[in-house]
């Protein structure tokens, strides 16, 4: 096999990264180092991806990244790490294997990383409008997204890290079981407020106001491990 192929079967990203010194905490999550990410946002097994800044591949890909290298160097880098040896031959891009089918466990982990996400995001929003939207003056009426954040920020970062990262399969598989309409409302709010109708997100002015982040209608749908 040539170096391509040989450091693919070998290596996961995950063994890449903690090579390269980056922590990863026992559910597989690491702060992402190519943004600025204060909660941990990306998640390495064979692949990465981060859910914050959306990067994404294998073993090859993460090393090409961290040091500026191209693929290849890459690949060579990792084969020298790992004392992998290969056969010079060139890159041979391999046939593209069936899509596997998704079993309960891979469903329910989808569903963990998909609130995960949502509550990263919500968590990086509102400490934009904690420190956008803070009054300027006493006298000053107070924006509805800097209340919110005030409300809401401790809790969501409580959910984080002793929920996520800290929190045991139970905690979390509890977590997703129970907050599933609560995960899907946040989607939506974000995506409208971040690329709506009104291009705002924490940009928007004062007439750009916040929806309530539990709005009295009940959603249609349920998430859960088998909904998504």
């Amino acid at each position: 096999m040539n170096v391509f192929e040989s450091v693919r079967d070998a290596v996961t990203a995950r063994q890449a990264a903690e090579a390269f010194g980056i922590r990863v905490n026992r559910s597989g999550m690491a702060c992402c180092p190519f943004h600025d990410d204060k909660h941990p946002s990306m998640k390495l097994d064979k692949r990465f991806h981060c859910f914050g800044c959306q990067d994404d591949g294998d073993a090859i890909d993460f090393t090409a990244k961290f040091f500026d290298l191209s693929k290849k160097d890459a690949a060579e880098k990792l084969a020298d790490t790992f004392g992998i040896v290969y056969e010079n031959t060139g890159f041979r891009p391999r046939d593209r294997p069936p899509k596997p089918k998704v079993s309960p466990a891979q469903e329910y982990r989808q569903a963990e990383e998909r609130c995960f996400r949502v509550y990263c995001d919500y968590a990086h929003l509102l400490q934009k409008w904690k420190e956008a939207f803070a009054p300027k003056s006493p006298d000053e009426v107070w924006d509805d997204r800097f209340v919110e954040a005030c409300q809401r920020l401790d809790y969501i970062e409580y959910v984080l890290d002793e929920i996520f990262l800290s929190g045991t399969i139970k905690d979390r598989a509890e977590f997703v079981k129970t907050h599933g309409e609560e995960v899907i409302n946040l989607e939506r709010r974000i995506f409208k407020l971040t690329a709506g109708r009104t291009g705002g997100g924490i940009e928007g002015g004062q007439g750009d106001r916040a929806e309530p982040a539990h709005p009295e209608a009940k959603p249609r749908h349920r998430l859960d491990a088998r909904a998504l």
